[in-house]
C-alpha cells in the first residue's frame, strides 16, 4: 500500500473493510474515499495536533474515528509517516457479507443504501471512538484487506459537502458502482 495520502485513497479502492461484530464478520468492498492532506483547509490536521485528531499524526494505516455535527461517526486512515497529520475518509461500501446484522445496525434502508456515505458506513459496523487509533491492518476487531479483487476504472471529482478546499479534485470511486454516495453527476467523472 503506498504511504502517501492520494496514492492511499486509490489505493483503498476495491481493498475489504472487515469488522468482528461480536463474533459475527460484516464486510465492504471500499468503493468511495477522499483525501485529505496536511495543509489542506477541510483537512482535521490543519490546525496542528489536538486530541481529538491525535490518530491522524499516527504512522499510516490507523483508525482517525471523529463524531460529524454530534449525529454520526467517520472512519478515516492516516495516510503518511507518523508527524504527518493527513488522512484518507472511508465514504462508502458495497456491502459483502453481514448485511442481514449490518441491516438491523442502520434501520430500514435500501440494500444499495447500506454503506452508502460516510456515517452510514460507520453505523452499519458499529465503528465508534472506541476504535480511534486502532492499526487497521493488523488488528482483528476493524481492519483493512484484500481479496485480490482489481478495479477496471477509477473515477475522481472534488470532495463531497465542504465549504473550504472544496475545489480539489480529492474525491475517488470505483467508476459504475451503484453504491456510491452523493450527486449523480459527481459519479460520471472517470479517468484511468
Amino acid at each position: 500500500m503506498p504511504s502517501d495520502t492520494v496514492g492511499l485513497a486509490r489505493a483503498l479502492l476495491g481493498k475489504v473493510l472487515v469488522r468482528d461484530i461480536d463474533g459475527v464478520i460484516a464486510a465492504g468492498r471500499i468503493v468511495e474515499t477522499e483525501a485529505y492532506l496536511q495543509h489542506d483547509p477541510a483537512c482535521h490536521a490543519f490546525g496542528g495536533m489536538t486530541a481529538r485528531n491525535r490518530s491522524l499524526f499516527l504512522d499510516y494505516g490507523h483508525a482517525y474515528v471523529y463524531l460529524c455535527y454530534g449525529t454520526s461517526y467517520l472512519l478515516n486512515v492516516s495516510s503518511e509517516t507518523g508527524g504527518i497529520g493527513s488522512g484518507v475518509l472511508l465514504r462508502a461500501l458495497e456491502p459483502l457479507c453481514g448485511s442481514a446484522h449490518m441491516q438491523r445496525n442502520v434501520g430500514h434502508v435500501q440494500p444499495k443504501d447500506l454503506t452508502r456515505g460516510p456515517g452510514r458506513l460507520t453505523a452499519a459496523l458499529r465503528v465508534d471512538r472506541r476504535h480511534d487509533g486502532l492499526n487497521l491492518f493488523t488488528n482483528k476487531q476493524l481492519w483493512i484487506g484484500s481479496d485480490g479483487h482489481s478495479i477496471k476504472s477509477i473515477g475522481e471529482s472534488v470532495r463531497i459537502g465542504l465549504t473550504k478546499g472544496a475545489d480539489q479534485r480529492l474525491r475517488f470511486f470505483v467508476a459504475g458502482s451503484r453504491y456510491l454516495s452523493g450527486p449523480r453527476k459527481l459519479n460520471q467523472s472517470t479517468e484511468k
